[in-house]
C-alpha cells in the first residue's frame, strides 16, 4: 500500500510530515506502570501497556500532525504562523477555520452556543485504487482537549484537494498551547468493499477450542502475543 502525500511548493520547507503512528506513541503510555497493585485482586495486575491490542490501534496508520503552534484561551485560538504565501489558488493559510454550531443541529455532540473547529489540511492524500482513507480521533488520546470527528474518504479519486478534519472542543476551561507537532488525525487505509454477515452456533470442534484458548488466556499471560498476534510489516516514510 502506497501513501502519496503530496503539499502545495512554497510550503514543503515549513510543515512537519505525517507519520508513521507507531513512532509517535505519547509519552504518556511510555511512561505507564507495566503493572499496577488491584485492592480488588489483592496483587499487582498488568496494565494496558502490556496489552497488544490496545497498543497495536495506536501504533496503526499514519499520524496528520498540527502545523504550528496554537494558543488557546478558554475558547478563543490564535496563532503566529510566519510561512510562505501558497502558491496554489484557494489553499488555506490558517491551521484552524470553523464550522457553524447549525451543521451539526440534532448531533449529541453539538452545542448551539459554540462552532467546531476545523484543522485544515495541508497535504493531499493518494491511495491506491480500490481502498479509502478512515480518519478518526488519535486512537485512546483522551488526553487532547478535543474529539476529532471521524470521516472516511475515498482517497483514490479524491486525492487533488485536502481533506480537513472537523472536531468538537471539549475543554472549554483550557488556557495553554498545542504545540507544534500535536496529533490531530489517525489515519487508516481501508479496502472499500460490502459485508456478509454469517451466524453459527458452536459445533463440537469449536466449542473445544474456545474451551482451551479461553483456558491458555487465563492461565498464563502473553498467549495473544505469542501465538495469535501477527508480525506487522515494516513501513516507511520517504
Amino acid at each position: 500500500m502506497r501513501v502519496i502525500f503530496r503539499c502545495d511548493p512554497a510550503l514543503i520547507d515549513h510543515l512537519p510530515k505525517p507519520v508513521l503512528a507507531r513512532g509517535a506513541l505519547p509519552d504518556w503510555l511510555r511512561a505507564m506502570p507495566a503493572k499496577a497493585h488491584s485492592e480488588i485482586h489483592g496483587r499487582d495486575i498488568r496494565t494496558v501497556k502490556q496489552c497488544p491490542p490496545f497498543i497495536d490501534a495506536m501504533a496503526y496508520g499514519f499520524l496528520i500532525l498540527l502545523p504550528c503552534d496554537v494558543s488557546v484561551d478558554r475558547g478563543a485560538f490564535s496563532w503566529a504562523w510566519d510561512v510562505p504565501a501558497p502558491l496554489t489558488q484557494g489553499h488555506p493559510r490558517a491551521p484552524l477555520s470553523f464550522h457553524v454550531a447549525e451543521q451539526f443541529a440534532g448531533a449529541p455532540f453539538a452545542d448551539a452556543k459554540k462552532a467546531a473547529l476545523k484543522f485544515n489540511s495541508f497535504w493531499t492524500v493518494e491511495l491506491d485504487e480500490g481502498w479509502s482513507l478512515f480518519a478518526t480521533h488519535p486512537v485512546n488520546r483522551d488526553d487532547l482537549p478535543f474529539r476529532l470527528l471521524s470521516g472516511l474518504v475515498d482517497a483514490d479519486r479524491f486525492h487533488d484537494g485536502g481533506i480537513n478534519f472537523p472536531a468538537v472542543w471539549t475543554q472549554p476551561e483550557f488556557s495553554g498551547v498545542l504545540p507544534k507537532g500535536t496529533p490531530v488525525a489517525q489515519c487508516f487505509a481501508v479496502p472499500r468493499g460490502s459485508f456478509q454477515l454469517e451466524f453459527e452456533s458452536f459445533d463440537d470442534a469449536h466449542k473445544a477450542s474456545y474451551e482451551d484458548t479461553v483456558a491458555d488466556v487465563l492461565s498464563q499471560p502473553g498467549v495473544y502475543r505469542k501465538r495469535f498476534r501477527a508480525r506487522r510489516g515494516r513501513s516507511t516514510a520517504e
